[in-house]
């Protein structure tokens, strides 16, 4: 829905998410979506402590209950998890009921407070009410790793130009996703740490 960077037209439009952490620190907030997933987490946790780098993983709640060993090794290695839905749906195509009823199944599997809404589909409703008790994580940088017609070339130029102070970044532990974000990150990684960056949790 939001090509890389949000306008602020959107981040108004979905006011009481956070998008950018502190304009003031340089820090990036490094996030994953979709995992865990066998074929992609470990080996993603492997680079993260290989950087001493701790990040955030919105997780399915699906994916979580297929492979519990793998959320547990997430949380071991010290990083954070949010809540990503349990059947990754678009929170346009459900009623709020609904939708509220599957971020409450995956809660069940999930110990967060963080929520991200997949695909940055949710009402204005469906946010007014997990406002209530999550702390809702859209981004200000997605590198859109999972776009498979790009190159990694070309999301690290979208990477080195829209980083800045306090930025939440989304990467994608997933299947689709792999063969970008493996090549990328390190790179982005490194770009960052040149740059001055640190990195911090949500």
């Amino acid at each position: 829905m939001f090509v890389e960077r949000p306008l602020n037209s959107l981040r108004l439009f979905y006011r009481g998410a956070v998008w950018r952490i502190n304009k003031d620190e340089k820090v990036i907030y490094l996030t994953f979506d979709d995992g865990p997933i066998p074929e992609v987490t470990p080996a993603l946790l492997d680079i993260l402590d290989k950087y001493k780098i701790k990040a955030t993983f919105f997780c399915v709640g699906e994916n979580v209950t297929k492979h519990p060993d793998i959320y547990a090794d997430i949380l071991r290695r010290g990083h954070h998890v949010g809540n990503h839905t349990h059947n990754h749906l678009k929170g346009f195509e459900h009623s709020s009921e609904n939708y509220l009823n599957n971020v409450e199944e995956a809660s069940k599997v999930i110990d967060s407070t963080l929520f991200r809404p997949p695909y940055g589909r949710i009402t204005p409703k469906q946010l007014r009410l997990l406002c209530k008790e999550y702390k809702v994580v859209l981004w200000d940088l997605i590198t859109r790793d999972y776009n498979q017609n790009l190159s990694p070339d070309y999301i690290m130029k979208i990477v080195k130009r829209l980083s800045r102070n306090g930025s939440v970044v989304v990467f994608h532990d997933s299947i689709k996703a792999q063969k970008n974000m493996f090549v990328v990150l390190p790179k982005a990684i490194e770009f960052w740490q040149q740059e001055g960056y640190q990195f911090k949790p949500l």
